[in-house]
């Protein structure tokens, strides 16, 4: 005799399959989310994770365990998925997460880096991969000159630097992703690149791509 199937309950549907929910648009799946079907979450994670984690390696650095805070981003997303108004904004919506737990950890991770300096402590890891900046960063040196400048900039800064000219977004991304006007996104890349170039332009192993990037900048 065959197993019998679980029963249904009477009025709930049954939940929608991974592999349904993986070919759905975004505004679909944030209305799983919202309304918690069992599979929405581990779509969402298959989803976005990789963005997710790109964007915290490159804004952190390579030495910094980004698992920790990836996670931290989607806890947050699954509990404010609610407040989310435009289920199509889903990736957006994701992507301010990220930039605003980011910029929380840079706070305390930043002065921990200048303590380690300053203590002349060594990081004992060595950075995963060189492919978490630029292709034109390519020795570990360049990598270390690289955060150790982006720690001398505030973090709001920062994150507009890196959308801007790591992760190649437009303005207006920036903008929304940072929850600021685009005037004042202009203004932190601004600052951000002054106080960039100014700095990786005196540094021997940071010349070459600062002036790569001042040349595909003005191009």
């Amino acid at each position: 005799m065959s197993p019998s199937k679980p029963a249904i309950k009477a009025g709930v549907p049954p939940p929608t399959s991974i592999s349904v929910l993986t070919g759905v648009d975004d505004a679909t799946l944030s209305r799983a989310l919202s309304n918690e079907e069992p599979n929405a979450q581990r779509v969402a994670w298959d989803r976005f994770s990789p963005m997710v984690r790109g964007i915290v390696r490159r804004s952190l650095g390579p030495e910094f365990d980004a698992d920790g805070v990836v996670q931290e981003v989607f806890l947050c997303l699954f509990q404010k998925i609610g407040t989310l108004r435009e289920p199509a904004a889903l990736r957006g919506f994701v992507m301010s997460i990220t930039v605003l737990t980011v910029r929380t950890t840079l706070r305390t991770e930043i002065r921990r880096r200048r303590l380690r300096r300053w203590l002349g402590v060594q990081q004992e890891t060595e950075p995963k991969s060189l492919r978490l900046v630029p292709e034109d960063l390519d020795s570990r040196q360049a990598l270390a000159r690289f955060y150790e400048i982006l720690d001398k900039i505030n973090p709001r800064d920062r994150m507009a630097f890196v959308l801007r000219f790591v992760e190649g977004m437009g303005v207006a991304e920036v903008a929304s992703a940072l929850d600021v006007s685009v005037p004042t996104v202009r203004r932190c890349f601004t600052r951000a690149w002054e106080r960039f170039t100014l700095l990786a332009g005196r540094d021997p192993f940071l010349a070459d791509y600062v002036s790569a990037l001042r040349e595909r900048e003005s191009s």
